[in-house]
Parts: structure tokens; C-alpha cells; sequence
């Protein structure tokens, strides 16, 4: 009976516990602890109650284990019989998505070969397990599938945090495909938040991308954001035999191969932004052959530097285009190439390619 209220006790407080046994199992861990670490389990392995991303049956022996610091915090007040205060890195699993956590736990010795763990930072937790809700919501923002009004596309879409400031959106209105392409200032958070303001703003019910670029416009200077908020968007409908494009702000090309070679496709419109009053977009129309290759971008491609400070730039684009034969090829080869090129990437790498 006592024992019970004892846990209903610890069970109710706010700060994360764990209890372990000399054995490195854990015996017991309060309410507050399971919702920072949603594994599922109370009970047995750290790793497994952690939902370390590790094999958790085999927690503590398996080579990868070694220089684990949640595992040799516990240890080390095993030998010592001694409060032990430690900073904890570890990569847990969150909605099937893996993700890196850090954290400061202290434990103390109860006696009777137990251990209790006390997590101090429980706040700093809970923002990086919402940071992967967050990139896991902005994950599904992204295109669903591989065609659009029969037109074959690819794409790819590389954060350089958790959370990206681009958004690369395919959808079908009657028989055409339609693509967008938009890249908002900043990074992170704010720059998530923007994102998702763009995939629900922009108006995919309208036929013109330069109307539906000035909607959106509109819908922008309703958040009154200042001056350091912008978004430049590039648009296209794909018919039949033609291609209609409008561009707001948006410095990077658009790539059309043909047989006859790679046409940059510009049009100067203003970025989504409260900088101008009553800003004008305006599009235009090129045609197109069969087997001809459509490719959007954004400036994290082209500004994509090397070590020695040099940009990948359009030029970097063409030259991966020239020499794919899809869409599907030009993403591949796109991605390899910027990984070769520069290494490390320090913006958001955004791309779609459709096969006309």
C-alpha cells in the first residue's frame, strides 16, 4: 500500500525519473518520463525504454554501446556509490523517424542495488521531440507521388536543419500538371512556419501561376510580417505542347533541355514580400517537345560552395542536365554531384524535373 503511494507520487511530478537495477534494467519509470520518450516500454533495457535506435535487447554489449553516456553514467554510480551528474547525447527513434536528443541527468543510489535516474533539463527535451514532430509534419507537405496530368516528375528536397525553408509542391488542375518551387527567408523554425503558410495559401484551384502567385501575395501582406520576411516563388502549367511560367523574386532560372540545347527561362517579378505596394506579376508562355526536360530550382543549388569558396552556381545545373536523359536522372546525378562538389551543405537543396 505504501509502496503504491510512493509511486503515485512520483508518478505525478513533472521532472522525468527513472529507476535502474545493478543490472543496467530499468524497473521503473514515471509518467513524465514516458512522455518525453514515447517508446512504449517501462520496463527492461535502457536503450529499449529510451527507444535508442541501437539493438536495444542487446543494450550495453553490442560494440556499438561502447562510450554510451547514459550507460556509463549509470556505471560509473554503480561503482562508485555516488551521485553522478552527466550530459547525455543519444539518437532515439520518434514515430518511426530517428532523431539526436541530449539532455542532463542526474542519478543518485537508493539502495538495495537500485539507482534513480533524474532527467533536469525535461524542457530542453520536449522542444527537440516537437522540433521532430515538426520536420515529421513537414515531411508529408512534400509531393505525394510520381505523376502529374501524365507527366512523369522527380524531385528532391534536402534540409540543411531538421527543419527547411523550401517547399516543392506537384498537383493536376483538369489536364494539366501544375509545379511550384518556393524558397522563404530564413531557416528553421520561423522558416518551417512560413513553409506551411505557403502550402496552405497558395491557391491551386487557379489556372494562371501568375494569379495564383498574386493571391498569395495578398494573403502574405494580411500576416503584416516585417521587412526581414520574403518568398520567392517560381510556377508553372505544363498543357499540352506549351509551358506558362510567372516568377516571383526568384533569381534562379528555370531549365528547359531540348534538342537543341538548355534554354534559362527568367521573368522579373518582385519576391512575395511587404516591400512594394500593389506588386505586379505577370507570365508568359514557351513551348515544348516530347522528351524534353523541365527543371525547377532553388538558390541553395546554385550557391552551394566548395572549400575553396567556389559556387556550384547555374552553370553546375546545366552541366548535370546536359547530360541526363530524365528527370528521374537529372535528380540523381543533381544530388551526386552537389555532394561531390561541396560536401556539406549550408542551405536547403531544392529541385524538380519533369519529363515533357
Amino acid at each position: 500500500m505504501i509502496e503504491k503511494f510512493y509511486r503515485r507520487i512520483i508518478d505525478g511530478i513533472p521532472t522525468a525519473v527513472m529507476v535502474v537495477d545493478k543490472n543496467l534494467k530499468t524497473v521503473f519509470v514515471n509518467a513524465a518520463f514516458k512522455a518525453l520518450f514515447p517508446s512504449g516500454f517501462n520496463k527492461g533495457t535502457l536503450g529499449k525504454v529510451c527507444g535508442c535506435v541501437e539493438n536495444p535487447i542487446r543494450c550495453g554489449k553490442s560494440d556499438k554501446c561502447r562510450g554510451c553516456p547514459l550507460n556509463d553514467a549509470f556505471e560509473d554510480c554503480f561503482y562508485s556509490r555516488k551521485e553522478v551528474s552527466r550530459r547525455v547525447f543519444l539518437r532515439v527513434k520518434n514515430e518511426g523517424l530517428a532523431r539526436d536528443i541530449s539532455f542532463s541527468i542526474n542519478i543518485k543510489p537508493l539502495g538495495d542495488g537500485l539507482y534513480m535516474g533524474v532527467i533536469d533539463d525535461a524542457l530542453e527535451l520536449e522542444i527537440a521531440r516537437e522540433l521532430q514532430t515538426a520536420k515529421s509534419i513537414q515531411q508529408r507537405l512534400l509531393p505525394a507521388g510520381k505523376w502529374a496530368a501524365g507527366k512523369r516528375y522527380s524531385y528532391t528536397y534536402i534540409p540543411c536543419r531538421d527543419i527547411g525553408g523550401d517547399l516543392p509542391d506537384v498537383y493536376t488542375v483538369g489536364n494539366s500538371a501544375f509545379g511550384v518551387i518556393a524558397d522563404v527567408s530564413g531557416k528553421g523554425i520561423s522558416a518551417g512556419m512560413l513553409t506551411a503558410f505557403v502550402k496552405a495559401a497558395y491557391d491551386k484551384t487557379l489556372y494562371s501561376p501568375a494569379q495564383a502567385i498574386s493571391n498569395l501575395s495578398n494573403k502574405f501582406n494580411e500576416l503584416n510580417l516585417d521587412e526581414r520576411s520574403y518568398i520567392t516563388v517560381a510556377s508553372v502549367r505544363i498543357d499540352s505542347d506549351s509551358v506558362t511560367y510567372s516568377m516571383a523574386g526568384h533569381n534562379v532560372p528555370i531549365l528547359l533541355k531540348t534538342a537543341n540545347g538548355i534554354t534559362r527561362i527568367m521573368l522579373n517579378s518582385p519576391p512575395v514580400s511587404n516591400w512594394f505596394d500593389n506588386p505586379s506579376y505577370f507570365e508568359d508562355s514557351i513551348p515544348y517537345e516530347k522528351g524534353d526536360i523541365l527543371v525547377l530550382l532553388t538558390d541553395g543549388v546554385t550557391e552551394s560552395k566548395n572549400a575553396r569558396g567556389e559556387m556550384f552556381g547555374v552553370e553546375g545545373a546545366i552541366k548535370t542536365l546536359s547530360v541526363a536523359k530524365t528527370g528521374e536522372d537529372f535528380i540523381k546525378r543533381l544530388e551526386e554531384n552537389l555532394k561531390s562538389f561541396c560536401g556539406n551543405l549550408n542551405d536547403d537543396i531544392t529541385a524538380i524535373a519533369f519529363d515533357l
